[in-house]
């Protein structure tokens, strides 16, 4: 079955996908479908070396420690962390003939370009928000973020065990749709609604098909997901909504690719792949496989139409929690305080 093979893959953050060993790629589960990169294919005869992992922090201290990649797929919030530890170089844009058709809202911070260069190629973008059966969860119990509080759903609840997420969720459900400047106050009471939906939790999943495989399996009713994880469940004719327009909000993310400096592998092939990533045809597979959007405004444009982009990544009538970089001893203090939540303190 996908769903378990890929959260395999995922646990091992190893290189579990091997191919082209002049290229090593460490990334999300589930990116290695070769449709969305399908020119490096056609270019090279085989994809990447793939390697994975679960979580961004996670990738970031297995690169902090030593393991060697050429490229990485972090979301925006940790590319200003890789910068802080000199484990990164910029791209240069010249040899990235599809860098300008890149939607300018996704560059628009110092931490992604500045007079060094461009730190970072944005790629992709989805959404968090509520995941549930619709055979057993109304649609008024989703109409709220407080549906993961709700005592109905004592052990019938799954959050991602991703901080910057489960802080996008705490900080919607109680008032908070910027988290560029959060307040001690705000903090808190974000913190003391975590601690009540911890009551709730079966599981935190690990990856996206950790958690569709939870909803399959019957385990739990309701998860804070990203587009892939419903995407994986409708492949499989599960009963899945998408709630994106409860009354508190949810939140968007994108993610992209950076360049590790001194990478083992080949420099041109890089670039290869980030060429391959940012040509149109990309959308449509990326679209299709895990149901993000694309961040090339003509990428986009080729998809406009699908279905999937309006469920999934229209424009919505409620606040949007938008996943930008934020402070960084403020993402600390988040990550540490969640990790105690978690073990139930």
């Amino acid at each position: 079955m996908r769903l378990l093979t890929t959260t395999i893959l995922a646990a091992a953050a190893l290189p579990a996908y091997a191919a082209d060993r002049e290229l090593t790629v460490f990334d999300w589960a589930g990116f290695e479908e070769p449709s969305i990169f399908q020119a490096y294919v056609d270019k090279h005869g085989d994809s990447p070396t793939y390697a994975f992992y679960g979580d961004d922090d996670e990738a970031f201290q297995k690169v902090a420690s030593g393991f060697k990649a050429d490229v990485i797929h972090p979301c925006s919030q940790m590319v200003g962390k890789y910068r802080d530890a000199g484990l990164i170089e910029p791209w240069d844009t010249s040899r990235i003939p599809n860098f300008e058709q890149i939607e300018e809202r996704f560059l628009d911070s110092e931490v992604f370009r500045d007079d060094q260069g461009v730190w970072f190629i944005p790629t992709d973008w989805g959404a968090t928000a509520i995941a549930y059966n619709t055979e057993t969860v109304p649609a008024e119990d989703v109409a709220s973020l407080n549906v993961f509080t709700n005592p109905k759903y004592q052990g019938r609840t799954s959050l991602p065990d991703s901080s910057d997420d489960v802080w996008a969720l705490a900080y919607l459900a109680t008032g908070v749709t910027d988290w560029s400047e959060v307040t001690d106050e705000q903090f808190q009471a974000a913190a003391a609604w975590l601690r009540e939906a911890h009551v709730n939790v079966a599981a935190y999943w690990a990856d996206p098909s950790e958690q569709a495989q939870l909803m399959a399996s019957g385990a739990v009713d309701v998860a804070w997901s990203w587009n892939d994880g419903v995407v994986y469940l409708q492949a499989d004719n599960y009963p899945v909504g998408f709630q994106r327009e409860p009354a508190e909000g949810s939140s968007t993310f994108f993610c992209g690719y950076v360049n590790v400096k001194d990478g083992p592998g080949s420099e041109d092939k890089a670039y290869d792949f980030i060429n391959a990533w940012l040509e149109p045809s990309a959308a449509k597979a990326l679209l299709d496989t895990i149901g993000y959007g694309h961040t090339s405004a003509a990428a986009m444009a080729t998809i406009a139409d699908e279905p999937a982009v309006a469920e999934g990544l229209a424009e919505i009538d409620a606040p949007v929690l938008a996943q930008t970089p934020n402070d960084p001893e403020l993402r600390q203090r988040q990550l540490a305080e969640f990790e105690k939540i978690k073990a139930g303190f």
